[in-house]
């Protein structure tokens, strides 16, 4: 709470707090960059990579040592209304199923040498259905979003954010048809392979929770809260402590790019340290990114969550760090550099 007495006052404050990106680590990567064994722009966005990695850990020689991927879990109300392919059980199952090692993050992880956190939050107690009820209470989901302000601790240097939940594709679009307007279908895909009925089902929640909330949804904490869930919540949280700390951020699909939605609608600036991944097999994903002013890295049709696009990008921020770190530059290689013009 803040002196104001307002669960999301306090948050709304460190917005203000949020570092600028270092020019001066950005000047010594190019000037590195100029001096190794490629033509200048050779390497495309690698090296935009590097330079992005250098501006937001504020350091002229940006590393990844402890990349970590933060899986964060949560069941909603509205899977009841039959908007998913599978039952709300399903999440649980998919979190012991990350503990034996079984999930396709986890090997993703174990091949890029990645570090694995999967948060519960609360799955015992879905959130309320958004059609008939805000998601969370003010309080509850400002106490959410301070969680994922915690769960980064320990010298991560690259976050990943991912997330599980059954349901939680309806909540993602809700959140988007709140933000961005247009038609409910216009943001409602089919998630884990709903089938036609299923979709009808998943649109008129969307448009009936939209309905319920319209005279709330001007303040995006309120869209987070009502439409969202503690997962949305934890990210939101996450992305933004990863922002404080100068940790840069790679986001994972549809879902997590929902609360990262809820942050760039307070503030644009506030995911200028985050990549987008991916662009997700789930339709209206490239439209957020295009909102989020994103161009993702990787499009191969994914649709899983689970933080899986977000993973297999650091192979590639990897392969352009040691590009950057380890090519020989022209003097070391006793190769002739550019002419002078």
């Amino acid at each position: 709470m803040s002196a104001k007495g307002l669960p999301f006052d306090s948050l709304r404050d460190l917005l203000a707090l949020m570092p600028e990106a270092s020019e001066t680590s950005v000047a010594a990567v190019r000037a590195r960059d100029a001096l190794l064994t490629k033509p200048q722009g050779a390497l495309g966005r690698l090296e935009e990579i590097v330079a992005f990695l250098a501006a937001w850990q504020g350091k002229p020689q940006p590393t990844v040592d402890h990349p970590l991927v933060a899986v964060f879990a949560a069941n909603h109300g509205v899977a009841a209304k039959g908007v998913s392919a599978y039952p709300a059980s399903v999440t649980r199952s998919m979190l012991e199923n990350f503990s034996a090692g079984g999930a396709a993050i986890n090997q993703i992880c174990a091949t890029y040498g990645i570090g694995l956190k999967v948060f519960e939050l609360a799955l015992d107690i879905p959130t309320q259905d958004i059609t008939q009820a805000p998601a969370l209470g003010a309080a509850e989901a400002a106490a959410t979003f301070a969680f994922g302000m915690e769960a980064i601790a320990g010298g991560v240097d690259l976050l990943c954010l991912g997330e599980m939940g059954i349901g939680n594709t309806t909540i993602a679009a809700a959140i988007y048809h709140g933000l961005y307007g247009g038609a409910a279908a216009d943001w409602v895909g089919r998630g884990a392979g709903v089938d036609d009925a299923g979709l009808a089902r998943k649109v008129a929640a969307v448009e009936a929770a939209i309905a319920l909330h319209k005279p709330h949804l001007a303040d995006p904490f309120e869209v987070m809260r009502r439409l969202g869930g503690r997962e949305i919540a934890a990210m939101a949280g996450a992305i933004l402590a990863a922002r404080l700390q100068r940790i840069p951020v790679i986001l994972d699909g549809y879902v997590v790019c929902a609360a990262a939605a809820i942050l760039h609608a307070l503030d644009p600036t506030s995911l200028d340290h985050c990549l987008a991944a991916h662009v997700s097999a789930e339709g209206a994903h490239a439209e957020a990114l295009r909102r989020l002013g994103k161009k993702p890295l990787l499009d191969l049709g994914l649709r899983l969550g689970e933080g899986s696009g977000a993973a297999l990008a650091v192979g590639i921020v990897k392969a352009a760090l040691a590009c950057h770190a380890d090519m020989a530059t022209f003097a070391q290689a006793g190769v002739a550099g550019r002419l002078a013009e």
